[in-house]
């Protein structure tokens, strides 16, 4: 017994068995003892209409007495001549047990398959049969109880109730084993009505305890934690259970008189008994039904190989003893097939499966061999059935001709006495046969048959295993078990020890066992002659506690020596009686130590292999996972640039899965004109490569139409073994990003370049052009409006004023920019001032303005000013693309850290190979006089002063969109970018 099977709960589960296995016994007993009741054969049905024969039993007394279904019973007599002709269904049993078996009871009945008036007649039901005491179906149903107590009682043993699952599983056993081995006589008193109530009570509840086994085995889920989740699964069976009590208590008579007239009526009138089973029984079938789904369920979407093994035969087992079950069911209602045939045998013996392959899942013993077993025993028991039906065939066929070719039902029954008698024949086949060879070969080989066991004991060892602690783990419990020894130890060589060899396994040594310094000398002199060494022969060292110490525990050392070295030392102690080793045991050691050497080094070679295997295994995955880290795309292509490989980066890159790039070409990733590139780049050795070739900034596209900026590396591919070339190895690395990063770059470049310069010319131009605006306003008010020279400084002052605000323009444009003018702003209020200013202008040509603030929207660290200046510039700008009449959108958005601004327009949109060009200093579309192509360079100026971003999107006739992103303000303050 498992020491932890003793808990409360497996006590509890013990004390319940013991108790259910009495009752179990008690009524196999009564089975066994007590008389039957009578029984007339007929399954009666109860409606409004009254009491109908059902089904009629063949060979029956209602069968003999010519009642066929549908005939409706009115009265009932003893003795031919008084009718009790108010009777129910629960009256026809009375009267059966009161006539008592092979007595007579004489029905009025109407035959309502007649269509003429006087349809009654008498039958006469003479000699009343008790039913059958012994049944196919029912023997099936005990031996599959049997079957399920026996594995619950093993499982709950060998595992322990502490063990996850098990007292679950035995539980489910010890239900299966009530509802199948209880079944009462028909009396339904005392024993019997306990007996009738308790089995089906476990019909009812195995459904739902097999459905929750299915749902946490053999993983833990939500179940296995949460019990009133659990306790929910229960709750059908339990109203169930409660009916059933009920009904039979009710039939009984014990609680007739609390019961109410309606619920004695429906009782009385109706087929309740008869759907209560079906609902019962078909509720069993939905436990079952439902597990195997989740079972199915749970071993598809399952990815481990343990899990999955475990689950395949519980799926497996559970789906065999489903489908016979429910094809029953399903035949037996629709074609009213008799209860006892060799149907119903085979839908009850399946049932064993689940308790054998749910059992053998829990114990978990050599689950990866059960596909092993199951073949071996399914040709087994195919063999075994082919001779048995060919010999019975043969047999039954001299048989047919000797009685004169007439087929009777005694014949038949002797053709399967004679197939199961031929089968056991052939089951006893093999273990007489083994039986008669061993006595053979004792009787030829005397004393040496223990010698040749005892050897072939050894290869079978030798060659069990290669793993080395299970090897020197078996080989020490055979040499336990062949010599009769306790105490054996093997040492194995080790250059780091003194003695140039270590202790590797044990048994039964009480002390640290010490070698001398020149031990291996001392084997390999001591050894020469009979290749055994005695503890005697040997010269231990002075110390006589180390003496004492070696010559209790080791007596005998045998050397293990392949090819010249002595890979391992086998000591030994005396026999378990004292004695020493006889000369048969020396033989056999000395005849098994070379192998044992071999089988050892085999073993030590085999773990330095899965030692260099992991390392490879290991370095794979590091490598691997070095070429998957890395941001640039690799591919490997063979001879002919076929994909063999890629990483997840050329997956990303080229929008294709690993699984359908590879055996691709490598042209096929991209577009059409790539090809020609690609061969410019690989040259006329095209994939043969001697060196590497490199190529910078290619334009290329995915097969997609996705464009990107790449810069190719192509380098040879050889085998590190053999030198020779396998292909080529493809580094593609996309630098789009980085392309337009340095774009950006240059164009900050200009801008700053440019601010500079547009600083030296408008202070040089400012001073010049301050005096001509001077002398201009000075002459406008000396000369009258009426002189014609008055119109002409008017044009001077405009144009001079125009020429201060290019000025003015290009100095805000060179302007740096302060970090002290930074605070917190609000975008909404700078852009609702913008549009208050802009107001006028807007109205006048019938713009029409849409604000989408989002409200409570987070400041940003700005100048105020400054972004106010960028806003008018835009919405000018989109103002001017309108034209006379349209629409402009303003959308506030705060994105995490990040708040956007939208300005769109519904105008003419800008030309696509002018947006390159829309920040560029003097760059306008407008006509001459009306803007100065300086309004968008120092927008973008300023918005990278607020580590900023601006987007344009745009299409001509359709519109722009421009997007300006500043980051959210935090506790401390931005700095300009100028900064």
């Amino acid at each position: 017994m498992n020491s932890s099977f003793i808990t409360f709960k497996s006590w509890v589960w013990l004390i319940a068995a013991i108790m259910l296995v009495v009752v179990g016994v008690l009524n196999f007993s009564q089975r066994v003892v007590n008389k039957l009741p009578a029984t007339d054969g007929v399954i009666w049905k109860t409606t409004k209409d009254g009491v109908f024969a059902e089904k009629i039993e063949p060979n029956s007394a209602a069968e003999k007495a010519y009642l066929v279904k549908g005939d409706k019973l009115l009265g009932i007599s003893l003795d031919s001549k008084k009718f009790d002709e108010s009777v129910s269904q629960a009256d026809i049993q009375l009267y059966l047990e009161e006539a008592g078996v092979g007595g007579r009871l004489t029905y009025l009945l109407q035959r309502t398959s007649y269509s003429f008036s006087d349809n009654f007649y008498y039958a006469d039901l003479i000699n009343l049969d008790a039913p059958p005491r012994w049944t196919a179906s029912y023997l099936s149903l005990v031996l599959v109880g049997l079957i399920c107590l026996f594995i619950g009682f093993f499982v709950l043993f060998n595992q322990g109730g502490r063990v996850p699952y098990v007292l679950h599983f035995a539980t489910l056993c010890l239900i299966g084993f009530v509802f199948l081995f209880f079944k009462p006589i028909g009396t339904f008193e005392k024993l019997d009505l306990a007996i009738a109530i308790i089995g089906d009570v476990a019909l009812i509840l195995f459904a739902p305890i097999f459905f929750h086994f299915c749902l946490i085995y053999p993983v833990r889920s939500k179940l296995s934690d949460k019990v009133w989740l659990s306790g929910l699964l229960y709750v059908p069976s339990i109203i169930l259970a409660l009916i059933s009590i009920f009904t039979y208590l009710y039939d009984s008579r014990l609680v007739s008189d609390g019961a109410t007239k309606e619920v004695s009526k429906y009782l009385d009138n109706s087929s309740f008994i008869v759907s209560f089973y079906q609902v019962s029984l078909w509720h069993f079938i939905a436990g079952l039904s439902f597990g195997a789904g989740v079972l199915v369920y749970r071993f598809v979407r399952n990815r481990q190989t343990v899990i999955r093994q475990r689950l395949k035969w519980m799926m497996a087992g559970t789906i065999a003893a489903v489908v016979p079950t429910v094809v029953y069911q399903l035949a037996q209602n629709a074609f009213n097939l008799p209860t006892e045939n060799w149907f119903t045998i085979l839908a009850i013996l399946p049932l064993a499966l689940i308790p054998l392959t749910f059992g053998h899942s829990v114990v978990r013993y050599r689950l990866m061999d059960v596909d092993i077993v199951v073949r071996r025993a399914a040709v087994y028991a195919l063999t075994t059935l082919a001779i048995s039906i060919i010999i019975g065939a043969i047999a039954f066929g001299f048989v047919f001709e000797a009685i004169g070719g007439k087929f009777t039902t005694e014949l038949a029954a002797q053709f399967a006495v004679v197939v199961i008698a031929m089968g056991a024949i052939v089951l006893l086949t093999a273990p007489i046969k083994n039986f008669l060879q061993e006595r053979a070969d004792r009787f030829f080989y005397g004393e040496r048959y223990d010698l040749r066991n005892g050897l072939l004991d050894f290869g079978k060892t030798l060659s069990a295993s290669m793993e080395l602690d299970s090897l020197l783990k078996d080989l020490v419990q055979r040499f336990q078990q062949v010599l009769n020894v306790q105490k054996v130890a093997v040492f194995l060589e080790d250059e780091k020890t003194v003695s140039g060899y270590r202790l590797a396994h044990s048994v039964n040594l009480s002390q640290p066992f010490q070698l001398a310094p020149d031990f291996r000398q001392m084997i390999r002199l001591n050894s020469s002659q009979n290749g055994v060494v005695r503890i005697d022969g040997l010269d231990l060292p002075e110390d006589l506690t180390a003496k004492a110490v070696v010559k209790r525990e080791i007596h005998y050392f045998v050397p293990c020596v392949a090819r010249g070295k002595m890979v391992a030392v086998i000591g030994f102690g005396r026999a378990n009686d004292g004695s020493l080793l006889s000369s048969e045991d020396l033989e056999i050691l000395q005849t098994v130590s070379g192998y044992v050497a071999v089988a050892i080094e085999n073993s030590l070679l085999y773990a330095e292999q899965q030692r260099r295997a992991e390392e490879v295994t290991l370095l794979k995955e590091f490598n691997e996972s070095i070429v998957e880290s890395v941001n640039v795309a690799l591919l490997a292509v063979d001879g002919e640039g076929i994909i063999t490989s890629c990483n997840t980066t050329a997956e990303d890159l080229f929008g294709v899965t690993r699984e359908d790039a590879i055996g691709e070409h490598i042209e096929e990733l991209f577009a059409l004109d790539f090809g020609e590139t690609l061969t410019r780049v690989l040259g006329k050795t095209r994939w043969h490569l001697n060196e590497v070739r490199n190529a910078y900034k290619l334009n290329a596209k995915t097969r997609d139409g996705v464009s990107f900026v790449l810069n190719l590396a192509v380098a040879p591919l050889r085998s590190s073994s053999s030198g020779e070339q396998k292909g080529a190895i493809l580094v593609l690395e996309d630098i789009t990003a980085r392309i337009s990063l340095e774009s950006q770059l240059q164009q900050r470049e200009k801008l700053s370049s440019i601010g500079l310069l547009a600083a030296g010319v408008a202070h040089e131009v400012n001073t010049p052009l301050t005096g001509v605006s001077s002398y201009t306003q000075m002459l406008l008010g000396m000369i009258p409006e009426t002189d014609p020279k008055h119109l002409l400084l008017e044009k001077v002052k405009k144009q001079t004023d125009r020429a201060s605000n290019i000025v003015g323009n290009l100095l805000n444009f060179s302007r740096s920019g302060n970090a002290g003018e930074f605070v917190e702003v609000s975008l909404d209020k700078i852009l609702d001032d913008t549009i208050q200013l802009l107001e006028v202008q807007l109205r006048r040509y019938q713009v029409r303005l849409v604000k989408n603030y989002q409200t409570d929207l987070p400041f940003v660290f700005g100048n105020a000013g400054k972004l106010q200046q960028v806003f008018t510039n835009l919405i000018l700008n989109a103002r001017d693309a309108i034209g006379d009449v349209g629409k402009i959108e303003i959308t506030t958005q705060a994105n995490g850290d990040e708040i956007t601004v939208s300005i769109s327009d519904d105008g003419i949109g800008i030309a696509p190979e002018n947006l390159s060009k829309i920040y560029d200093p003097f760059f306008t579309t407008k006509d001459v006089g009306e803007g100065t192509g300086l309004g968008l360079a120092v927008s973008y100026g300023i918005i990278q002063e607020h580590a900023g971003q601006v987007n344009v999107e745009s299409a001509a006739g359709e519109g722009t969109t421009f997007r300006l992103t500043f980051p959210i303000a935090h506790a401390k303050r931005l700095q300009a970018v100028g900064d």
